[in-house]
């Protein structure tokens, strides 16, 4: 007896398959940043004193300090996520796309280790 014939073709997959944690990470991201966002209009609009000092004196607070630093990591890893799928998309070169997106690790990195420096030194 003959072996039954497979209906349709086998799919074959390939790829990194990060494409839905690479999603799921902008909209959490996204989130975060419109969250910071609300807190800094409801301070700005709740402040009684519009000066350096004030402002100051919101971001010495260490509550603050974390949100900001929260939200600007957000902000890293958000912009990460992008231009990774940009270069993934457009950069057929492998050595290059490399090259692009270590520059790209150590910029961010650099720009999250500033952003501590100069939230803890406020």
């Amino acid at each position: 007896m003959e072996a039954p014939a497979e209906i349709g073709s086998k799919r074959l997959v390939v790829g990194a398959h990060y494409g839905l944690f690479g999603w799921m990470a902008q909209r959490a991201t996204a989130v975060i940043m419109a969250v910071y966002t609300c807190i800094l209009l409801v301070a700005f609009f709740c402040a009684s004193e519009f000066s350096y000092e004030g402002w100051a004196g919101l971001f010495s607070q260490t509550w603050m300090k974390i949100a900001t630093f929260l939200a600007l990591a957000s902000l890293f890893y958000h912009a990460w996520v992008g231009i990774r799928d940009v270069l993934m998309d457009y950069i057929h070169h492998t050595g290059l796309k490399l090259l692009l997106q270590l520059l790209t690790i150590l910029w961010l990195l650099g720009c999250t280790g500033y952003s501590l420096l100069i939230l803890w030194s406020i």
